[in-house]
């Protein structure tokens, strides 16, 4: 079955500790909540400590329109990515030896966060040397469920071409998408969670050339699930200043009701339960979700410890914080023949799920 090979990641240039987060806000949204020290508990609440922002934080508490955000999107884009796929390439430790670009032969791009055309793996193209016959596959719109869904499809493509190499670049600047005036409790919740992170991932075929050193997990199975009419659990609205977030506050239940089903009978069909699984790699999209996550499945807090730990150093980065978990998962270096289950939950309201199996 087709391989993760290799998981690197890429910190945006500034760090903001949530105390500096909190005092942004504070002093924006003050003068519309009285109650303006009650509400910023979701701070504290929230189980971060740190995240990583791609403009110092000054750049927040001003007046931007979407034009100049978009532009440092595709300037940051560009830059962090290249950084990502040069690291991922490297392999550090993973790979038996760095491996050329020209060996790639498909890249996906995952992102939610900015508007580009060309798209950015076009753009890094020109920058790094790939074959000028690499498939570029950009996939838009799954927020926090894009990273998971980026390694299914690049799964998918792989089982189609089993010689192919294949990179997921997952990239969201989130914090480009903060709106100053907008004083929505959506709003304070996400400016509470959410930062900018990037992470590449390699796959590669069954008859791929490339070769590891240690055990990496294979993808044994991948499944998607879209929930009917939840456009408004989570999402963007787009406006003239820009994208503005939607976030239901009704997300942990949802995750509780609805997510045990799924993953059940995705394991049952492979003649598994829940039981089998090691290692969870769990998106973190929050104190609340991976509490939901917990009780959904049935797992204890061991089994979301790495993804708590990813949420509490870098906050909710979107679709490429499942990619940091699983980076974790990857160094600690789980034993061949472990089972792992890979999830995430994004908007649609949509969920990702894939079956590892350390080899």
């Amino acid at each position: 079955m087709p391989k993760i090979l290799s998981v690197n990641t890429v910190q945006p240039p500034h760090e903001v500790k949530q105390e500096q987060a909190v005092a942004l806000t504070r002093s924006l949204f003050s003068e519309r909540y009285k109650d303006i020290e009650r509400l910023l508990n979701v701070f504290q609440n929230g189980d971060m400590e740190t995240r990583h922002i791609c403009m110092p934080l000054e750049w927040y508490g001003k007046d931007h329109d979407f034009e100049e955000r978009n532009q440092l999107y595709i300037q940051h884009a560009v830059d962090l990515g290249a950084q990502a796929i040069l690291s991922c390439l490297q392999g550090y430790g993973k790979l038996d030896a760095p491996i050329e670009a020209s060996e790639i032969d498909a890249i996906f791009f995952i992102s939610s966060t900015g508007i580009s055309t060309p798209s950015i793996e076009a753009r890094i193209m020109n920058i790094i040397p790939f074959r000028d016959d690499t498939k570029r596959i950009p996939i838009w719109g799954l927020g926090c469920a894009g990273g998971a869904a980026g390694v299914s499809r690049a799964f998918e493509y792989c089982l189609a071409y089993p010689k192919a190499n294949v990179l997921i670049l997952s990239l969201e600047l989130c914090s480009l998408t903060f709106q100053k005036d907008d004083y929505s409790k959506s709003n304070l919740v996400g400016v509470s969670l959410f930062s900018d992170g990037v992470a590449c991932a390699l796959v590669s075929g069954d008859d791929s050339e490339l070769n590891v050193k240690k055990a990496v997990p294979s993808i044994i199975a991948t499944t998607s699930k879209l929930m009917p009419d939840s456009e408004d659990v989570m999402g963007w609205d787009v406006k003239n200043t820009g994208l503005y977030v939607v976030f239901s506050k009704s997300i942990p239940s949802i995750i509780t009701g609805w997510l045990g089903p799924f993953v059940h009978e995705f394991l049952a069909k492979h003649g598994l339960a829940k039981d089998d699984i090691t290692h969870f790699v769990a998106h973190p999209g929050g104190k609340k979700v991976l509490q939901a996550y917990e009780t959904a499945l049935g797992f204890d807090e061991e089994k979301t410890a790495i993804s708590r730990n990813v949420l509490r150093e870098n906050g909710n980065m979107s679709s490429p914080t499942i990619l940091y978990v699983l980076e974790q998962f990857m160094e600690n270096e789980p034993v061949a023949g472990d089972y792992g289950l890979m999830a995430a939950l994004g908007p649609g309201f949509c969920g990702e799920l894939l079956l590892l199996k350390w080899e």
